[in-house]
């Protein structure tokens, strides 16, 4: 099955897989069922192509919940071939005013607030879960971020970036495995950790 150019991309009334198909999302869909989250230590792992299988099936089920929310797939297992620490990360975009209506979907479908320590504002939150597919389980962070804020066009140009660059990807990868080596695995530490590389991204042209 070819992935490239993968982009899920939802909006409105309706959700279409641009490009190339994934097949098993239609069933998964059906099926799908949301776990509870666990904070683990950051470890490195391959890509692993059925996460877009998953995070496919998580997009139709939020669209099929509120048809107003957009979703996208970002993050690694967005890029493929892109290895990291192998989360599913969704970007869930809201109407100017309609913040509360997208937390209320996220929760009635199963996601979680955080309970980290230092979790994203109620503002700006993350819902989190999990999901398993053919025996393993993937662990999910929806960022809920207005479909006006420049956030969302910085997260999915670094995406974009990613999946038209091999040498940026292969960067990326570079600098996930130097900040394990340092002995950095607590998720937090770890994002932050790569906020220098990802700003330097987005800065060039």
């Amino acid at each position: 099955m070819s992935t490239s150019g993968l982009t899920w991309h939802c909006r409105g009334r309706s959700a279409r897989l641009d490009r190339v198909r994934v097949t098993g999302v239609e069933t998964m869909t059906k099926a799908i069922e949301l776990h509870s989250y666990a904070e683990l230590p950051v470890t490195y792992s391959n890509y692993d192509p059925e996460a877009l299988v998953v995070a496919g099936a998580l997009i139709i089920l939020i669209v099929g919940k509120d048809n107003w929310l957009q979703v996208e797939h970002i993050g690694s297992t967005a890029v493929p071939g892109c290895a990291g620490k192998g989360y599913i990360d969704l970007l869930v975009m809201y109407r100017d005013g309609h913040l509360e209506v997208a937390k209320r979907v996220l929760q009635e479908l199963g996601f979680e607030r955080q309970r980290s320590r230092d979790p994203f504002p109620e503002d700006r939150p993350m819902r989190v879960g999990s999901v398993v597919h053919k025996g393993k389980r993937y662990l999910i962070h929806a960022h809920v971020v207005a479909e006006a804020s420049p956030e969302v066009s910085e997260l999915l140009r670094f995406r974009d970036r990613l999946r038209s660059d091999e040498r940026l990807r292969a960067a990326y990868e570079a600098e996930k495995r130097r900040i394990l080596a340092e002995g950095i695995t607590d998720g937090i530490d770890y994002a932050n950790s790569k906020g220098e590389f990802v700003r330097g991204a987005l800065a060039e042209q």
